[in-house]
C-alpha cells in the first residue's frame, strides 16, 4: 500500500519498483481505506510517520517513510515485531549542507546588521573592520551521515578546516581533516573546543536527545556559531538560550525546535545574534524523483534479503519525546 501522493511518471516509476505485487494507493485521511489495506499488505509506502495501525497490520513487514527523520517512528515496538523501517534520508543532503553554510555566511558576515544598515541608507556598521570569513576557520561537524557528508565536502571547499564526529568506526568521508568515532571512545569535548561553527546533522535518537547542553556549550569557543539542521531537542533549549545571552557562544543559526512550529513567544526569536529558519530547507532538483531512486533500491534489497538503505536500527530507538 501507499500513502505518497506521487503523479505521472513518478507513480509509474513506484508500481514498476514494486510489479508485479499489486500497489494499493490510499489517501492517508480514509482510515476505512487505510484498515482495509493494512489487512492484505506486507509493504507500506508512507508520506508520514507510522502509528499504532502499522504495528498491528498482520502481514506488514517493511514500511518506507517518505522523509529524513525516523524519531516518530523509532519505537521499540518496531524491532518487538521485527519490522524493517526505512526512509529517504539523503534525498536532500546538497541544499541541508548549503542551508548550514548559508547560515555560517549570513553569522560569520552578521549579514543581519548590514540588511539593517542597507534600510537605514546607512554605510557600514560598527566592528566590521574585526569580522573575519569562513576561509582558514574550523568547522565541527556533528554527524557524517548522507547531509554531514555532503556538508564536509562544501566546508572544505570554503578553505575551512573540518572535524567530523560519528557513531561508527569507519573511514573518514572525503572533505573531513580529522575524525572522532564514538565506538573509538572519542568524546565531542576536542571538537567542541576546537571549531569556529559546530553543525548538528545527526539523528535524533535516545542518545543523541539534548546532546548538545550547559556543559558542551561551555566547551565552544566565546566566538564559535552552533548550527542546528538536525531535530531541536538534539540542542538542550534552555542552556542554549543561556549561552547566547550570556556571551558564552556568540550566536545560532537554528531550522528546528524541540516544539514546532516554534510559539509566538518564545525567547528564542529575541535571542541574541540567533538566526531562525520554520524548518524549511529549498527543495532539491526532482526530490520525488531522488525518494523514488533510494524505493526503488531498497525494494530490489528487500526482494534479495539484502540490507537496505536508511534502515532503522535499535540505536536510533527514541522514546525521550
Amino acid at each position: 500500500m501507499a500513502t505518497v501522493e506521487y503523479k505521472g511518471a513518478h507513480l509509474d516509476k513506484l508500481l514498476a519498483a514494486f510489479a508485479p505485487a499489486r500497489v494499493i494507493q490510499v489517501d492517508r485521511r480514509d482510515s476505512a481505506a487505510m484498515a482495509e489495506a493494512l489487512k492484505v499488505a506486507d509493504v507500506a509506502v508512507l508520506a508520514g510517520d507510522l502509528d499504532e495501525r502499522f504495528l498491528d497490520a498482520p502481514k506488514l513487514r517493511w514500511i518506507h517513510c517518505d522523509h529524513a527523520g525516523l524519531n516518530k517512528s523509532a519505537r521499540p515496538e518496531v524491532f518487538e515485531k521485527g519490522l524493517l523501517v526505512t526512509s529517504s534520508a539523503g534525498r536532500s543532503g546538497p541544499v541541508l549542507a548549503e542551508h548550514v553554510m548559508f547560515f555560517a555566511l549570513a553569522l560569520a558576515y552578521r549579514y543581519p546588521l548590514f540588511y539593517e544598515a542597507q534600510k537605514e541608507h546607512r554605510w557600514g556598521v560598527p566592528g566590521q573592520d574585526a569580522q573575519r570569513g569562513l576561509f582558514g576557520k574550523t568547522m565541527g561537524i556533528i554527524g557524517l551521515g548522507n547531509t554531514g557528508k555532503e556538508l564536509a565536502v562544501r566546508a572544505s571547499a570554503f578553505g575551512m578546516r573540518v572535524l567530523g564526529y560519528r557513531r561508527s568506526d569507519t573511514p573518514a568521508p572525503s572533505g573531513v581533516d580529522r575524525l572522532y568515532c564514538e565506538e573509538r571512545g572519542d568524546t565531542l569535548d576536542e571538537l567542541l573546543q576546537e571549531s569556529d561553527v559546530v553543525a548538528l546533522v545527526v539523528p535524533l535518537s535516545d542518545s543523541t536527545h539534548h546532546l548538545i547542553g550547559e556543559r558542551e556549550l561551555g566547551l565552544m569557543k566565546r566566538s564559535a556559531h552552533l548550527i542546528n539542521l538536525a531535530r531541536g531537542a538534539v540542542i538542550d533549549e534552555q542552556a542554549l538560550l543561556a549561552a547566547l545571552r550570556s556571551g558564552t557562544i556568540a550566536g545560532a543559526g537554528l531550522d528546528t525546535f524541540a516544539t514546532e512550529p516554534l510559539t509566538a513567544d518564545s525567547p528564542l526569536w529575541d535571542a541574541p545574534n540567533t538566526l531562525v529558519t520554520p524548518h524549511f530547507t529549498p527543495a532539491v532538483p526532482d526530490r520525488i524523483g531522488r525518494s523514488l531512486d533510494i524505493i526503488a533500491e531498497n525494494a530490489k534489497r528487500y526482494r534479495a534479503g539484502e540490507t537496505m538503505v536508511n534502515l532503522l536500527t535499535a540505536k536510533d530507538v527514541y522514546t525521550k519525546g
